[in-house]
């Protein structure tokens, strides 16, 4: 197959555009700009004066609890509790829990999420996770079903001036509340997948670095791919709880197929920004995990073969997790582990430089910048200048990936490229285009040690792209719609012709 009359961008500093783009089997023939050494009597694919570009890799998705929310209540971009209210009121109950998510109770102005407002609309169990995904807003007939046991440590179980719950659950209380009482069946959680994979790939996506390890995501992507050829390539994260017994199997990280690989142990510092449990310099926030326990973890990780991925959003997380990193590099570097933080939000000057020198890549989300803005004014009011620095992280030299923490913000890489590129608050923090891409289909593939096989449009990678209506790079970004997506040669959305 050879895709001319369009613009190829390969992404490859040694040849950024071409001409056409030659397709065998899997991967993209001899023929990069030339048709001499494709296969005789090629179809050909007229691309109209589209693009093409690598195809988008989300380097940072709760797949399943993505998938699964696609069947929610949407409580996202509601501004005030009352419109909250109303939109769960309309909504339509399957089984026993009414269940949502997207609330930020920063944006209203006429109240705070109790189990009282909730217990108005219904008497029957209710559950609804916040936007950051790390507060858990329960009615009465909710709590009940936790039998009183909330507290738990790293977890905040919020209380009224007489001691009761108000129905909302912070960090490890509410992810522990969902795994005892809010599970889905694994067949509905592959049905879901199933029509996420296709949602995904009409976003242009070939590949994702999955973060829901503690639902025993890598089962449910091997049932899904007993039924159905899988149409994203999965880097998959497991909890850091499970080294023991990844040790005892020999399991390390890398193992599985072209399509389907355990890839990182996950670990988390603190909570969000959203929720006010980020860990901050100023001794504010939650503590999840200290930086002497995460040096234990990334010991016993590298021992076991694993590199780990952290979350650490608060200024005070990200040294502490930079300097577990710097207490153990003797042990990581030499075996070539690929660390990374995510989120990074607000990290303090004097540690930014810290992640290229110590080889510790970011893993960034850029649609938190202007979703979180307004909240970055009201809490980080007195360090704004510390906050989603993605561009002096780049400049200091730090390998920068870019992700959407779906369900967080949508799983729509291009939605990420567009508010890289197009911000419009600390704008000395804006990228290039080039730079945003880079994050988006270059470096992911580093991180999941595939940069000889994907992440650019030369011979012998995988044909893993994506065709867009128009070229970026002599377009208005916001306009650039996907038209199709190819992965490992093959049509995984709107196959050709276009009109």
């Amino acid at each position: 197959m050879i895709l001319e009359n369009g613009v190829i961008r390969t992404l490859d500093p040694s040849l950024p555009v071409a001409r056409a783009l030659a397709i065998a089997g899997e991967r993209i023939a001899g023929g990069v700009g030339v048709h001499e050494t494709a296969l005789a009597s090629p179809e050909t694919v007229d691309l109209g004066g589209r693009c093409v570009l690598p195809g988008f890799t989300d380097s940072h998705v709760h797949f399943p609890t993505w998938a699964m929310s696609q069947r929610e209540v949407r409580l996202d971009g509601a501004g005030s509790l009352a419109e909250v209210l109303d939109r769960i009121r309309g909504a339509q109950r399957r089984g026993e829990w009414l269940r949502g998510y997207g609330w930020r109770d920063a944006d209203w102005s006429d109240g705070t999420p109790t189990r009282q407002a909730l217990d108005a609309i219904d008497e029957r169990p209710t559950a609804f996770f916040s936007k950051d995904y790390h507060s858990l807003w329960l009615n009465s007939a909710g709590l009940a079903a936790a039998g009183g046991d909330l507290d738990v440590d790293g977890g905040v179980v919020e209380r009224d001036e007489h001691g009761e719950p108000t129905g909302v659950l912070r960090e490890e209380s509410a992810w522990r509340f969902k795994d005892r009482h809010l599970a889905y069946a694994p067949d509905d959680f592959v049905d879901a997948m199933r029509e996420g994979m296709k949602l995904a790939n009409a976003r242009g996506v070939v590949a994702h670095h999955d973060k829901d390890g503690w639902l025993g995501a890598v089962g449910l992507w091997q049932r899904l791919e007993r039924q159905t050829p899988l149409t994203l390539r999965v880097w998959q994260s497991t909890p850091w709880e499970n080294i023991p017994r990844l040790r005892e199997i020999g399991l390390r990280s890398g193992a599985g197929s072209p399509m389907l690989r355990l890839g990182y142990l996950k670990a988390f510092m603190d909570g969000t920004l959203g929720s006010q449990t980020a860990w901050m310099l100023d001794g504010s926030g939650v503590c999840i995990t200290s930086g002497e326990h995460l040096a234990e973890i990334v010991r016993d990780a590298a021992d076991a073969g694993w590199p780990v991925g952290v979350h650490a959003i608060g200024d005070r997380a990200n040294r502490e997790a930079l300097d577990a990193f710097e207490r153990t590099k003797e042990i990581w570097q030499p075996l070539g582990l690929r660390q990374r933080i995510e989120h990074a939000q607000c990290v303090h000057p004097d540690d930014l430089p810290r992640f290229a020198r110590l080889g510790v890549a970011v893993s960034a989300q850029f649609t938190h910048a202007p979703s979180d803005e307004h909240l970055a004014h009201r809490f980080w009011a007195d360090r704004l200048d510390q906050t989603y620095s993605f561009r002096s992280l780049l400049a200091s030299g730090a390998l920068v990936a870019n992700g959407s923490d779906a369900p967080v913000e949508e799983l729509d890489p291009w939605a990420g490229v567009v508010a890289a590129v197009d911000r419009h608050w600390r704008e000395d923090e804006r990228l290039t285009l080039d730079q945003a891409l880079h994050a988006t289909c270059v470096a992911p593939a580093w991180l999941s040690y595939d940069e000889r096989v994907r992440g650019t449009l030369v011979p012998g990678r995988y044909a893993d792209l994506v065709v867009l209506d128009r070229d970026p790079f002599e377009s208005e970004l916001a306009a650039v719609q996907v038209v199709a997506t190819m992965v490992a040669g093959r049509w995984v959305h709107n196959p050709p012709p276009w009109d």
